[in-house]
């Protein structure tokens, strides 16, 4: 390998930040920014599951925390790996590392590092002008770092007699062995199972995901996209692709993100409307309640106020009135958090929070607000499935 090695630690996919509660596409990061910006400087790009023992802390990974000459990590959304994969960075080498984050996302120590960056992320998205900004910024420090390693870890700076480990050449490169190609790296696959998702292959979208999970194994990012593939297929039924769904999404031990809800609302929610059995509606308004009552995120709560509204078309008498002003009220609330947030600097997924608008208010029958926030979200140029999405969605409001 004669170019230098920037070997680069981070979480993969989309991951929520704990304080912010937003969803960051890392892997957009990765693709945009990172990689663009150090091979533009010059240097070979190895991400961590472009090793041979793909997406695990292995020698391979402590290995070329050792070897490589310049380490980028990026700690946003306080991805735990990323974050212990930096220590032992700075255990082993004195210099040659950038730290970098997404700017709203806060950090619960002061690294105080100089060589760090900060970019603006969209959520699902990085605009075309902060990503250029910023691999100009990253590619001008990564050469400065290769020009002039001075010290950057804080072990060595504050207890600058500490002796760094000795590895020889000869055993590093026996550790490391052969990089695979890209083919089956887990950025790859999991840039193919969205191509596919895209293409409306579910079923091909859903072996993917599968083998992305055994690769990295407890991130639920991927057994929620595996669930979701799963439902959508409708094989060899709708009913038994939601049923496999849900055995799927019940893997995730620990549930108590919205993202998780979401889909498992989603889930109930099509059993309902397949079987007609109102127990699949209580769990599904269940399941998005308790993503709502998280971070009252306006998608989870329009899904919530959503299978309110259903409820309250199929009960009679008190309960019918109370589902119907619960789903008023929260629709109503709705429309304020996507108002407030529509005033912010460069929002994020306008698209969908104009569609939220028009169904909201088409759901308060106040249909001149509705009707405006649907030329709105058809003036995003949204594809035909989020046409149809918004469309069955603003189909039972109508009626």
């Amino acid at each position: 390998m004669e170019k230098k090695v920037c070997f680069v630690v981070m979480g993969f996919g989309k991951k929520k930040d704990p304080d912010t509660n937003r969803t960051i596409d890392l892997d957009a990061t990765y693709k945009k920014i990172i990689k663009p910006a150090i091979e533009s400087a010059g240097c070979k790009c190895i991400r961590a599951d472009e090793i041979i023992e793909s997406g695990i802390i292995d020698k391979s990974m402590y290995a070329l925390l050792y070897y490589a000459d310049v380490v980028i990590a990026d700690i946003s959304t306080f991805n735990p790996n990323a974050i212990y994969e930096l220590g032992v960075r700075h255990t082993l080498r004195p210099f040659s590392t950038i730290i970098i984050k997404e700017d709203e996302g806060k950090i619960p120590f002061d690294i105080g590092h100089d060589r760090m960056i900060s970019y603006k992320h969209l959520g699902n998205e990085i605009s075309e002008q902060e990503a250029k900004k910023c691999v100009s910024q990253l590619r001008d420090i990564i050469k400065s770092v290769v020009a002039d390693p001075r010290v950057d870890s804080p072990l060595y700076t504050y207890i600058p007699k500490t002796e760094q480990p000795k590895i020889s050449d000869e055993e590093i490169q026996c550790i490391i062995g052969e990089l695979k190609n890209n083919e089956d790296t887990i950025y790859a696959l999991t840039e193919r199972a969205k191509e596919m998702m895209d293409a409306k292959d579910f079923c091909s979208a859903e072996k993917l995901w599968e083998k992305l999970g055994t690769k990295a194994e407890n991130d639920k990012y991927y057994i929620q996209q595996q669930a979701l593939c799963r439902y959508k297929s409708e094989v060899p039924t709708k009913l038994r692709a939601l049923t496999d769904a849900l055995s799927i999404i019940e893997k995730i031990g620990n549930q108590s993100d919205t993202e998780t809800y979401g889909i498992k609302g989603a889930i109930y929610k099509r059993l309902w409307e397949e079987t007609k059995d109102n127990s699949y509606l209580d769990s599904a308004i269940e399941s998005y309640k308790k993503g709502w009552s998280l971070h009252e995120y306006y998608y989870t709560g329009e899904n919530y106020a959503n299978c309110m509204y259903m409820r309250a078309m199929v009960l009679d008498g008190e309960l019918k009135i109370h589902s119907k002003m619960e789903a008023k009220l929260t629709f109503e609330k709705i429309i304020r958090i996507v108002l407030k947030s529509l005033e912010e600097d460069d929002p994020e997924e306008v698209m969908w929070k104009y569609a939220t608008l028009s169904n909201s208010y088409l759901a308060l029958k106040q249909y001149d607000d509705a009707k405006k926030y649907e030329n709105m979200f058809r003036e995003q140029n949204p594809s035909q499935w989020q046409i149809e999405t918004f469309e069955k969605t603003k189909q039972l409001y109508s009626e």
